[in-house]
């Protein structure tokens, strides 16, 4: 029988909203749609490297200065003994070590997944930012918003600033569209078709993000639902049975 793999995710301190992060969303709906029984661990910012260098993970980039930058998501398997970070390196990790599971980056996308990868934060990131930047500070506890803050621009953006930040992320989704309908078929659901694939994680994730930090009843959530003829409201649909947290604990170092 397997053991649970540990995952370890930043909470928020949101009533019963206590998963927020698209990274660490990514490899939530990853675990759960593949049926992988799993821990949550719970850490906050200033903590992830402590943590890194006791499991012997490498570094996930580099910051401005040439210092080196550890991150979360990242998991730790008692049943190879094996510790990965990065989103990408835990879902190929997840592939590979469990191939009877679903496979989210199917033999030969790779290099599809990556494109897409870079596409995606390019095409999506910089307008959605602008919006929910403040609101993830406000939803952490202090060590962490102090830590999100540095790292993250956290600029008020108000009145038509906003507007045009939220229209632009409305741009972005309909970019997103277009690519799904490339050949023609119209409402093609999944990036892989039928099948979810992590490039559907993906979005999905960064979807969860805005509904937790903005609020489901947010006008911006319901305008998402909205968008594309209600696409996006179908789309999340389908993972809303993937969206399970569990009680977790908290970090002991």
């Amino acid at each position: 029988m397997l053991q649970p793999i540990t995952f370890y995710d930043i909470p928020s301190t949101k009533a019963g909203q206590k998963a927020w992060s698209p990274s660490t969303w990514k490899i939530r709906l990853c675990l759960n749609f593949k049926g992988i029984p799993y821990q949550t661990v719970w850490l906050e910012y200033p903590e992830i490297e402590a943590l890194s260098r006791k499991l012997g993970l490498a570094p996930t980039s580099q910051r401005s200065d040439g210092s080196p930058k550890y991150t979360v998501p990242a998991i730790y398997d008692p049943n190879t003994t094996m510790a990965v970070a990065d989103s990408v390196q835990i879902v190929r990790y997840l592939d590979k070590t469990y191939p009877d599971t679903p496979q989210l980056v199917p033999y030969a996308t790779d290099a599809l997944h990556a494109a897409f990868d870079q596409a995606f934060l390019t095409t999506v990131c910089p307008s959605l930012l602008k919006v929910v930047a403040v609101p993830s500070a406000e939803c952490l506890k202090p060590r962490s918003a102090a830590w999100f803050r540095a790292a993250v621009d956290c600029t008020p953006t108000t009145g038509a600033k906003r507007e045009e930040s939220w229209a632009a992320f409305k741009n972005a989704l309909q970019t997103l569209a277009q690519w799904l309908d490339a050949d023609g078929t119209m409402e093609r659901r999944f990036f892989l078709g039928d099948k979810i694939g992590y490039a559907d994680i993906t979005v999905a994730a960064f979807l969860l993000w805005i509904r937790v930090v903005l609020g489901s009843d947010s006008q911006e959530w319901k305008d998402i639902r909205i968008w594309n003829d209600g696409r996006w409201a179908r789309f999340m649909d389908a993972f809303e049975k993937y969206e399970s947290v569990d009680d977790g604990e908290n970090l002991v170092l």
